[in-house]
């Protein structure tokens, strides 16, 4: 089944507790939060008080994607703020088999994020301590951008790989960036099961919230 998360950094900022109440109730399956600290990405988002202070309004699962460098001194806080995947950089840190592992001993699920010009190979070596995958089709830092063209084929090697190295357990493969009806069904059909959008679904005001995921799962 594909599952369907708005990307929360396409929300309205000045009222984000009204917005994710309003994604949950059009449809989506989870919240995807973007944590950029202006050093690992250009922009400035949000930190762990956010994150806390906006999970009593909404019982979806929060994936929380840590666009900061060092992560390490920041995993137990988000953990801590109510975060339900913690998904990493291998770029991150110097040490991300330790960070995915620290994340699960926490009882999150663990994941790891991949630019479009990282290479798959980064995951031998730690695939046994993922849960899913978030392959980034555009680079990381702003919305709105396009799609990458070429990261359709990454997505189908990687879904290959994944399935070849880890065939006991479900590994999610996770997109965001540039997901719109457009795209989404060409990203399915390569091997993902996750969306990550932000425009496609917040486009047009929350009146169209439903209407905008509906579209996405048709499509």
């Amino acid at each position: 089944m594909v599952k369907i998360g708005p990307s929360m950094l396409s929300a309205d900022f000045s009222k984000l507790a009204n917005e994710i109440t309003a994604v949950a109730s059009a449809g989506a399956d989870f919240i995807h939060w973007d944590v950029m600290d202006g050093h690992f990405v250009p922009s400035l988002t949000i930190g762990p008080l956010v994150i806390k202070a906006l999970r009593p309004h909404c019982s979806l699962f929060f994936d929380v994607h840590l666009m900061i460098s060092p992560v390490d001194p920041y995993i137990d806080e988000f953990a801590a703020a109510g975060a339900d995947s913690l998904i990493i950089h291998p770029e991150s840190g110097p040490h991300v088999h330790r960070t995915l592992q620290k994340i699960r001993r926490l009882g999150k699920k663990a994941g790891i994020a991949l630019n479009p010009s990282t290479p798959l190979n980064v995951l031998n070596w730690i695939i046994q301590d993922i849960d899913v995958v978030l392959l980034m089709s555009v680079n990381p830092g702003f919305g709105g951008q396009e799609f990458i063209p070429e990261q359709l084929e990454k997505i189908k090697q990687l879904r290959q790989f994944l399935d070849q190295h880890a065939p006991n357990r479900f590994i999610d493969l996770q997109v965001d960036g540039g997901v719109n009806e457009k795209t989404a069904p060409q990203i399915i059909a390569a091997g993902a099961n996750r969306l990550v959008a932000g425009t496609a679904v917040f486009r047009d005001g929350v009146t169209q919230y439903a209407h905008n995921i509906q579209k996405l799962r048709k499509a």
